[in-house]
């Protein structure tokens, strides 16, 4: 588990990539057959900003770890950026290299600035573990992808008192 100080430093860091890494590769094309994840987003706190689906490699090593070192490196790395529509269900697809396992992410950024705002952003991720004042460990934000398109729901989670984060509802 990340320490509750890590994810807080992380979270007011600045953005160490650009904001383009990794899109190429994890958009969807219209008719898309995969292999890819179409994520069903949950407890939306509400329509504005921005959500962005990241996919990382299956070990704890990896996960959330900067998408520049895994690209240098030659790892899986894929980032899909779309507004919040204004209505309806709320759906993105995220490419995958492969069939195989692998870690994803949800943020809301709700103010649009392209950095995780611990007080005021949602976050998810596959699985939906309970978060608490740490990030989960990988093992709980894996998710298994197939030859076509593998659906999953994430649940976001909100600031809640001091006791960390939580789905809204």
């Amino acid at each position: 588990m990340i320490p509750f100080l890590l994810l807080m430093a992380a979270a007011t860091a600045p953005i160490r990539s650009s904001p383009d890494l990794g899109v190429a590769e994890g958009r969807c094309r219209a008719d898309e057959a995969g292999p890819a994840i179409l994520i069903a987003v949950a407890g939306l706190k509400d329509r504005a900003g921005t959500l962005r689906a990241e996919l990382y490699p299956p070990d704890q090593a990896d996960f959330l770890a900067d998408d520049n070192l895994l690209v240098a490196a030659g790892k899986t790395f894929r980032r899909v950026v779309t507004p919040v529509p204004a209505t309806g269900a709320v759906t993105l697809c995220i490419r995958v290299p492969a069939p195989g396992t692998y870690t994803l992410a949800l943020t809301h950024d709700r103010d649009g600035r392209q950095k995780f705002n611990f007080w005021r952003d949602g976050i998810g991720f596959a699985g939906n573990p309970h978060l608490g004042m740490s990030a989960p460990a990988a093992a709980a934000a894996r998710i298994a992808a197939g030859a076509g398109l593998t659906r999953t729901t994430i649940v976001l989670n909100y600031r809640y008192g001091v006791f960390g984060f939580r789905p809204i509802n």
